[in-house]
């Protein structure tokens, strides 16, 4: 059985596999799923939805971990306080805007919800940002596998979903891509002023 046949036979289990991935992190997994959706071996509806729940519930923990169990981590990981102490800092300069596009900065993606956690943004308004975040996150990633997959099927034709190994390719051609992209992002990432004080944390 090849890889598109696993994906089709198995439906479910593709869809639960995004959302943990998701949860824990990676937008690989979710280019390649809207890949898969091109090639009609995956509902785009389904996909979008356990993306965005994947990566909303992730980020949901990391700021609840922040926000009662902050200090502590902290003492105990301090390693973690630079992290932290940017994502603060591009907090306090973009505000709402910041929540918003974080999963999209490569180097403090995964420490800044956990930050926020830290930080006087109220429980419920992270909560609705963070959805429509997550929302935007997942859809733009899946629209880009599909029509890479699209452009893919152009190309090749019928074979792109017989060929076993070119779903392989395709899936460690974009982890590569997107590997690429964030070593050019991390060295163009401008210097940070000195990190924001983690503010007093109001009632959720």
């Amino acid at each position: 059985m090849d890889i598109g046949q696993l994906i089709a036979h198995n439906g479910a289990c593709f869809y639960a596999a995004v959302f943990v991935w998701t949860f824990l992190e990676g937008e690989t997994i979710v280019v390649f799923a809207g890949f898969a959706a091109a090639q009609g071996l995956a509902n785009p509806l389904l996909l979008f939805l356990a993306a965005c729940l994947g990566s909303f519930s992730g980020d949901q923990l990391y700021f609840w971990l922040g926000r009662h169990f902050g200090g502590r981590l902290l003492a105990r990981y301090p390693r973690w306080r630079h992290g932290v102490d940017t994502a603060l800092s591009w907090l306090e300069r973009y505000d709402a805007g910041f929540i918003l596009a974080f999963r999209f900065i490569y180097g403090i993606r995964n420490i800044s919800s956990f930050a926020l956690g830290l930080s006087a943004v109220r429980g419920n308004r992270f909560l609705g940002l963070n959805l429509l975040a997550a929302a935007l996150w997942a859809a733009s990633f899946i629209a880009t596998g599909y029509f890479l997959g699209h452009a893919f099927r152009a190309v090749l034709g019928d074979i792109a979903r017989s060929f076993s190994l070119v779903m392989l390719a395709v899936f460690v051609a974009i982890g590569g891509g997107i590997w690429a992209v964030h070593r050019w992002q991390k060295r163009r990432q401008l210097a940070m002023p000195g990190g924001a004080k983690a503010a007093a944390l109001p009632p959720s």
